[in-house]
């Protein structure tokens, strides 16, 4: 049975406001994560590298590094959910208990017109969020 729970940003936002430990993931590569925005305070650990989109093969262990208690409450996010559904599979067949993938992510899913943003996602919730 898995322990992936799923929530939508505005959910977990609130969430994460209510807990002393825990992390929200960003797993965009790093090009992603600076020029498109994140959500403050995120960290950047990411799941693929582009533009091949190459797993990133020390993942779990970077997790590990940030959250070496696999109690640790670990909120995951991508540009749309996909990506860090995957980052979160990963973590739980390495024993972390606690995972939520973000649905909607960060950007959202694609508009009629092919933009992001528009329809849902981090950004169009008006939660915090940061270029770097």
């Amino acid at each position: 049975m898995s322990t992936i729970q799923r929530l939508l940003p505005q959910d977990v936002f609130k969430a994460i406001e209510d807990s002393s430990d825990a992390l929200l993931i960003d797993v965009r590569d790093p090009v992603e994560f600076r020029f498109v925005g994140h959500p403050i305070g995120a960290i950047n650990v990411p799941w693929a590298f582009a533009p091949d989109m190459r797993t990133n093969p020390s993942f779990v262990e970077q997790i590990l590094l940030l959250a070496p208690s696999y109690d640790t409450p670990l909120f995951l996010l991508c540009r749309s959910g996909q990506r860090s559904f995957l980052a979160a599979k990963a973590l739980e067949e390495a024993g972390y208990q606690k995972l939520t993938n973000i649905e909607e992510g960060f950007e959202g899913s694609l508009d009629a017109s092919k933009q992001r943003s528009t329809l849902n996602g981090w950004r169009f919730h008006g939660l915090p969020w940061e270029q770097t």
